[in-house]
């Protein structure tokens, strides 16, 4: 058996929460495998919203076991305050022991830092999550299964915090602190790859997810303007333990426009009364800030190179329906001089109710047929609207 994998293909924020929520109620497992709780997948069912930072979406499927990767650095307190909202999660939700801890220092120094650049700033988050890592990869990052030992734990991140400028908490609080983690968390503490090739080979259905984008991976990515963890496809072999042989299906997750939060580069971005609105009807803000998003039109070079990048099999196109109301949609199909090249399309009056692709108008539909053909990916579900139901198989 192979697990199969969500992955964003633009800067993040696609959608890829109402996606793998829709997905999970088929799969027996869900992962997520890289990123903090600096990323957010919202979920609407039935009118409730539901914002996710850590626990993967499969956790809306009562049948479904969540487990939370190796390549996922995490809050203690974000975790756990995201954990209260679904009641007893024990056996529903496995957090690999190996997961590095995000620290009261952490946040502190990378709002500093960001603070110290003014107008070279990346736009982080500022919570913490590219210090987590940098101290990952210097080999002097703090894990879940070091809170089995409080003492030692309590004493590394009074140094941590001095190491690194940071006042810590006094002692007496800190300590409690560390005990309650331990008290609350290790119970979930698991080695999470030993768990995912159990299931494989046990014929059991996965699904890993990542956060953030293709757009924001460290290495493929708008570099420096990026995130501080492999967001693609790849991302899931190292943030989980399973080989590149045990990827099964890949599925992309796009806009039907462009997003992106903070500071870089966004060639199609609308600095005008059309990313206004277009922001304004995809009620685009920060799942976890507030942040309004950048808005503009669909890439398809950049959706292109991503679907190359992942080895995409299908896309996933979300947030069709923003565009009701729209009398033209353009889009980027190529540069020229570095300046990007639009196509226009007619737009529609509205997509309410349409749960099949014959229902589309067919103005949407010689849009979404378009994409497909110049991406050159089959675009083989389609958003159109918030809510679980609004959603198009093809």
């Amino acid at each position: 058996m192979q697990a199969d994998l969500i992955v964003g293909i633009q800067w993040g924020d696609e959608g890829k929460g109402k996606i793998v929520d829709l997905l999970a109620q088929k799969y027996d497992y869900v992962v997520r495998y890289q990123g903090g709780h600096n990323a957010g997948h919202t979920i609407v069912i039935d009118g409730t919203k539901y914002a996710l930072h850590l626990i993967p979406s499969g956790v809306l499927n009562p049948k479904a076991i969540n487990v939370i990767g190796n390549g996922v650095v995490i809050a203690p307190d974000e975790l756990l305050k995201e954990m209260a909202q679904f009641g007893d999660l024990r056996d529903r939700l496995f957090i690999s022991e190996h997961a590095h801890l995000i620290l009261d220092c952490h946040i502190a120094f990378d709002r500093a830092k960001e603070t110290s650049l003014g107008g070279k700033a990346i736009g982080t988050t500022g919570c913490g999550i590219g210090p987590a890592y940098a101290d990952k990869i210097s080999r002097v990052g703090l894990r879940l299964c070091d809170l089995r030992n409080e003492a030692v734990m309590l004493e590394a991140i009074i140094a941590r915090g001095g190491q690194l400028g940071i006042a810590v908490q006094d002692k007496a609080t800190l300590k409690a602190c560390v005990s309650r983690w331990a008290d609350q968390l290790l119970p979930f503490a698991a080695n999470a790859t030993d768990i995912l090739w159990d299931a494989l080979d046990r014929n059991k259905k996965v699904l890993l997810e990542g956060a953030q984008g293709t757009l924001l991976d460290i290495d493929h990515g708008t570099y420096p303007f990026v995130t501080s963890s492999s967001t693609v496809a790849a991302g899931a072999c190292t943030g989980t333990g399973l080989s590149p042989k045990e990827i099964g299906k890949v599925i992309g997750i796009a806009k039907a426009y462009c997003t992106r939060v903070g500071f870089g580069p966004f060639a199609t971005e609308q600095i005008n009364t059309t990313g206004d609105r277009l922001r304004t009807q995809g009620d685009e803000f920060g799942t976890t800030t507030g942040r309004p998003r950048r808005c503009g039109w669909f890439d398809v070079p950049l959706a292109k190179h991503a679907c190359r990048i992942n080895g995409v099999d299908e896309l996933a196109l979300m947030k069709l329906d923003v565009f009701d109301g729209f009398h033209m949609i353009e889009v980027c199909t190529k540069y020229e001089n570095n300046r990007p090249v639009y196509k226009s399309f007619a737009g529609w009056k509205s997509l309410a109710g349409c749960r099949s692709f014959d229902d589309l108008p067919e103005p949407a539909k010689v849009y979404v047929l378009a994409l497909e053909e110049m991406i050159g990916t089959k675009i083989a579900l389609i958003s159109t609207g918030a809510d679980r139901n609004d959603t198009i198989y093809r």
